[in-house]
């Protein structure tokens, strides 16, 4: 299965799961009229909005290219990263913020049917735990920025889910409600980290900052060592969403034929295609500046 298509799945599969989410966290709130379920929820709404995005943007981004996008389409990835990435930073600040209040106020809640809540909250961790293996394991295999930011999302649901069933089972025991607050700033400081990470990758792709340092090294390694390329320069490479482009000028014998000369390039393309499946390679080649200069 192609990267394109693993990625379209992905997003399908987590706009299914947020929206049997938001119905069962819609459920356990009328059920218990606890805030930190509410908070939950509110969570899982946004979740929909997003992987609906998210979903948009990766059909988008396998589009292939065409007379105005000569390179594609998957800057497009970068650009819902980025928003995804806004997107959960405000509201980390909304959560964090809200929680802090709701310490320093003292605002008491009122909650019921704990268990029932807390039953409804499990399943959804289940369901969202499912999700973010999957998307992980796609993640990993595709390099996909927004897939990535979309299990982003979904992670840092686990932690105000559990905080629900905490929340529930410390109001029913003790009478605790306190512990909702806690748990929500905890999230709320690992969703704005998750947010910096996403959104700095995707700012730096928007701007055609170069692939990773251990990305060109293989890439230098390979040209290197590749028979019949006597020297390189001018090796340029950038990432747009989950594709790399890289574009280098290897020196070859000006005295070889043509073929050869091509044959050489093409096989040191088809090294670096083999472990960056999906790059974007163009290779120029130059005679050889030792034959440069004594021809000169």
């Amino acid at each position: 299965m192609d990267a394109d298509c693993l990625n379209r799945r992905a997003a399908q599969a987590s706009v299914v799961v947020a929206v049997s989410l938001v119905a069962i966290k819609v459920w356990a709130m009328l059920a218990t009229g606890a805030l930190s379920v509410a908070a939950s929820l509110a969570d899982s709404a946004l979740d929909l909005m997003m992987s609906l995005g998210a979903l948009g943007a990766v059909i988008y981004a396998a589009k292939p290219p065409d007379d105005d996008h000569a390179f594609g389409h998957s800057s497009a990835e970068d650009l819902a990263a980025l928003g995804q990435a806004l997107v959960l930073g405000m509201a980390a600040l909304a959560i964090g913020a809200g929680a802090l209040w709701r310490l320093l106020a003292g605002a008491d809640v009122a909650i019921a049917a704990e268990g029932a809540g807390m039953g409804a909250m499990a399943v959804s961790i289940l369901l969202t735990a499912a999700l973010v293996v999957y998307q992980g394991r796609v993640a990993r295999l595709t390099g996909n920025r927004v897939i990535a930011a979309d299990r982003l999302h979904y992670m840092t649901d686990l932690l105000p889910a559990l905080g629900a069933i905490v929340s529930l089972a410390a109001n029913r025991l003790w009478g605790l409600w306190q512990v909702d607050a806690l748990v929500a700033v905890l999230a709320a400081l690992f969703l704005l980290r998750g947010a910096g990470v996403i959104g700095r990758a995707a700012w730096d792709a928007l701007m055609d900052r170069g692939a990773e340092p251990q990305v060109v090294t293989r890439i230098a390694a390979l040209a290197t060592g590749w028979p019949g390329v006597r020297g390189w320069h001018d090796l340029k490479t950038r990432k747009a969403g989950s594709r790399l482009f890289v574009h280098l000028h290897i020196e070859l014998d000006g005295a070889q034929s043509l073929k050869q000369a091509h044959d050489i390039g093409a096989g040191l393309k088809a090294a670096i295609l083999a472990q960056f499946p999906g790059a974007d390679v163009i290779i120029h080649k130059d005679v050889a500046r030792d034959d440069v200069a004594r021809d000169g």
